[in-house]
């Protein structure tokens, strides 16, 4: 597999090795001890997510302020614009973020550690994405950011009008300033 840094260097983009040919395509989208030795990821996953959307559904930005979660994200059918966001207030990174196109296509997967929120925008007419989490799902301890937040600098590639379907509590989030992050 090939390992892509990212401007925030706890962010990595996965690549893995594909082995297609005319029957189709086979790769292992999880490996423990490739993981382990060649991403330098070294994480007890207990929880597997699988999400479907349409085109213009941004989900995001979340995270778990406590029982926080590292998360493994791919696309298996579609394409999504995912951003990650440093929201640990004493990383040099803070407030930075990291954005890929993840595609069913493309095979990439990105991983997310604990300290960032994260969302995906649906670029295709409908996505599917799955992903893998450190810790379980708490719904007390989820925090959204807000998705357009001036001072995070996220280029959405949104539709003609500027706004995404969005969840109630995603389109009321707060912004960096006055959200709830990590130390």
């Amino acid at each position: 597999m090939n390992v892509i840094r990212t401007a925030i260097p706890d962010v990595k983009i996965i690549e893995p090795k594909v082995f297609g040919d005319e029957r189709g395509f086979f790769y292992e989208s999880f490996n423990a001890r490739a993981f382990r030795e060649v991403v330098g990821i070294d994480q007890d996953f207990v929880q597997d997510n699988h999400s479907k959307s349409v085109r213009g559904v941004l989900r995001g930005l979340h995270y778990q302020i406590e029982q926080p979660q590292g998360k493994l994200v791919r696309t298996i059918i579609g394409e999504v614009f995912d951003v990650v966001v440093d929201i640990r207030r004493s990383s040099p990174t803070f407030g930075q973020h990291v954005s890929v196109v993840l595609s069913a296509q493309n095979k990439r997967m990105l991983w997310v550690p604990v300290g960032f929120a994260h969302g995906f925008l649906v670029t295709s007419d409908h996505a599917e994405f799955v992903y893998k989490t450190t810790d379980y799902y708490a719904p007390s301890s989820e925090r959204s950011l807000r998705w357009d937040d001036p001072a995070l600098g996220i280029e959405w590639p949104v539709s003609a009008t500027g706004i995404p379907q969005l969840k109630s509590v995603d389109a009321e989030a707060p912004t960096l300033a006055t959200a709830e992050v990590f130390a």
